[in-house]
């Protein structure tokens, strides 16, 4: 094992051609001793079009493949190797400061940089039926970590309408919850879209009618919705933009791959990874999932257990795994909720109306709101060339997948979808 030091940073690797500045493994700890706020890095050479970066929460992560969907099953026990890491390391990984980073991929410095440590600035493109109530949702809730939120769409009178009502929202009273303000809603010009923290896409092709048959919504609008997405791609790519990609927009999943292959790729249409980064782009469509099946798992009463034990992966839609418990998995259960939550959609429009407020505010408001926060939410992230939706957080590390004891039943559903999402996004 090698130690390194490079700009007041510490690391360590079982790699020796690392362009760091070498140092003793004495001089490290004694570093990360003496100022607790200091993290370790990991460094690691793998192929460059996989995560750069990510949290080390278990020992095993370093000899795992972090990219690859068993990244998600925590395994019982310490693997021999694992136990062999020098005890400082893996006290340092207990205590939440150990950082993996990918030295192949040309961007990685941008994770040595400072992080965001201030309010955010937030711009939603698209004010349709979901954009305008997320807006809602982030301007109710998101004054402690949101100091002005951007609005675009083409259609410059719904823009003027929502920047002139979301300003007129306001309270007199000073309690704990109102007293922390409102973010102030302002128009954004389409060219300065990626002037900011966090980019939502709501923008959206036409949904069906509601009367029309539909089988899965998303899908029906997945071409429509990567055309549009595409030019917003590109200008990310053209701004360097440093912040969040956030894709609100159906289907989630899809789309989050479109917008990393088509930034990556220069005018020669050959990847050169010089766009997004994978941990750059996060896709919001599971929250609305997993509190569907919470709702449906409150009318059983032999699963009332769901809301401490059960869990959601992978998209918004078909190919959804609901598990009523990761402690206890029960197939007939889960299979219940996932039938329910998958079909929800339909339950809504059959009583005549499309189904977006909750969308809206499960997936969008709130999870995005969890994400600057630094809380535990449902998103699709970047796993092994797929964006797959699991409880993830990021931290002063980065990533951070919810790692759990999955049986072999469960996992392999979750295998299989992982596997036709990787398929689809090609």
């Amino acid at each position: 094992m090698y130690y390194y030091t490079k700009e007041g940073n510490y690391a360590f690797s079982f790699d020796r051609e690392v362009r760091f500045e070498e140092a003793d493994e004495a001089e490290i700890k004694e570093g990360l001793e003496k100022d607790s706020s200091k993290k370790l890095y990991y460094l690691h050479r793998t192929d460059p079009g996989k995560r750069v970066s990510y949290a080390i929460t278990d020992p095993e992560m370093i000899f795992e493949d972090g990219d690859d969907i068993e990244i998600i099953r925590k395994k019982e026990g310490m693997s021999e190797r694992a136990a062999e890491l020098p005890q400082w390391i893996r006290d340092m990984i207990s205590q939440g400061r150990v950082q993996y980073l990918n030295i192949a991929h040309p961007l990685r410095k941008l994770f040595l940089e400072k992080p965001l440590d201030r309010k955010w600035r937030v711009n939603i493109a698209g004010l349709g039926d979901v954009g305008s109530n997320l807006l809602i949702g982030l301007k109710l809730l998101g004054g402690d970590v949101i100091s002005e939120i951007g609005i675009f769409s083409n259609r410059e009178n719904v823009v003027k309408r929502y920047e002139m009502e979301m300003n007129q929202i306001c309270s007199i009273e000073e309690d704990s919850l109102l007293s922390r303000g409102y973010p102030v809603v302002k128009s954004v010009k389409r060219e300065n879209l990626m002037d900011c923290d966090m980019f939502i896409f709501c923008a959206s092709a036409k949904v069906p009618a509601v009367g029309e048959e539909v089988r899965d919504v998303r899908m029906i609008q997945y071409e429509s919705n990567r055309e549009i997405i595409s030019r917003y791609a590109k200008m990310a790519r053209e701004k360097s933009f440093k912040g969040v990609f956030a894709v609100v927009s159906d289907p989630v999943d899809l789309l989050c791959k479109a917008v990393y292959d088509i930034s990556n790729k220069n005018d020669m249409d050959a990847f050169d990874y010089s766009g997004l980064l994978p941990e750059q782009i996060e896709g919001f469509g599971l929250g609305v999932m997993y509190a569907r099946a919470k709702y449906f798992a409150g009318m059983e009463k032999n699963i009332q257990y769901f809301s401490e034990e059960g869990r959601a992966f992978g998209p918004h839609g078909n190919g959804l795994v609901i598990a009523d418990s990761i402690v206890n998995y029960n197939r007939e259960k889960s299979e219940l909720l996932t039938e329910k939550t998958v079909k929800c959609n339909l339950m809504v429009r059959e009583l005549g109306f499309k189904p977006y407020i909750a969308p809206a505010l499960s997936s969008g408001a709130i999870a995005i709101l969890s994400r600057i926060r630094g809380k535990y939410h449902y998103s699709c992230v970047f796993i092994d060339n797929a964006f797959f939706g699991i409880k993830n957080r990021y931290t002063q590390n980065g990533l951070e997948i919810e790692r759990n004891v999955l049986s072999d039943e469960l996992f392999e559903k979750i295998k299989e979808t992982h596997t036709s999402l990787k398929n689809m996004g090609r």
